[in-house]
This record gives C-alpha cells, structure tokens and sequence, in this order.
C-alpha cells in the first residue's frame, strides 16, 4: 500500500474493517455522537476508492463500499513508515523505545523473542 492515511481516513477505514461492507448511512451510524453529516463520510468513502483502498457493489443509485485492503496489510504497511520515519529504519530502535519509554515488561520482551526465534 502506497498511501499513508488520513486520522479521518484511518478512522472511517476502522469502521469499514469492523463491517466488512456498508453502506455510507451504516458507516455513519457507527461513528459517536456527534455523528459526521452523510455527505462528509459519502465524500471521504470516494476518496478512500480513488485510493484504491475502498471497493464497491453498486445497486441501482445506491453503493455497498467494503476494504480493498486489509487491516493486517494497512498495519504492516503503517508500521514499516513509522520504524523508517521515527526509528532510522531500525527495528531495535523502535523496540528500545518501547522499553525505555512505554515500560515493556520481561515477559512480553521474552514473548517477542520468542516470536522472532520460531519466525
């Protein structure tokens, strides 16, 4: 995926993901009050398709929008930017952070090797 997204788009595309298709008034009614206006989430749902991130059904006038990508491929994609941004491209690094910074515990360090050990 080429396309980092918006805080908007990221959020519209965590509702998507959760329904796995909906309509545009479906994807409003999943969104906390004050809910957006339809034509916002209507316009946001064909920039996101512009992208190629958002597919369709078409039935009749109306639209059925589901995710082109999935959120596991977003999260992979999303993570590589932010190790490359933030991180020097290094994993260790961003590892490091979370230990200084976040207060990772032995065992989920322990968890971690032992996921790249049987990977």
């Amino acid at each position: 995926m080429n396309h980092k997204l918006t805080k908007k788009e990221e959020e519209l595309m965590k509702i998507l993901w959760k329904l796995k298709k909906a309509f545009v008034k479906e994807i409003v009614e999943q969104y906390p009050d004050p809910k957006p206006h339809y034509n916002t989430i209507s316009s946001l749902v064909r920039l996101l398709q512009d992208k190629g991130i958002v597919g369709f059904t078409q039935y009749g006038n109306t639209y059925e929008y589901f995710p082109l990508i999935s959120r596991e491929e977003y999260r992979g994609s999303f993570m590589k930017q932010v190790v490359s941004d933030y991180f020097d491209n290094s994993y260790k690094n961003a590892v490091a952070f979370f230990v200084r910074e976040k207060g990772l515990k032995p065992e989920e360090l322990e968890e971690i090797l032992r996921m790249i050990k049987e990977k």
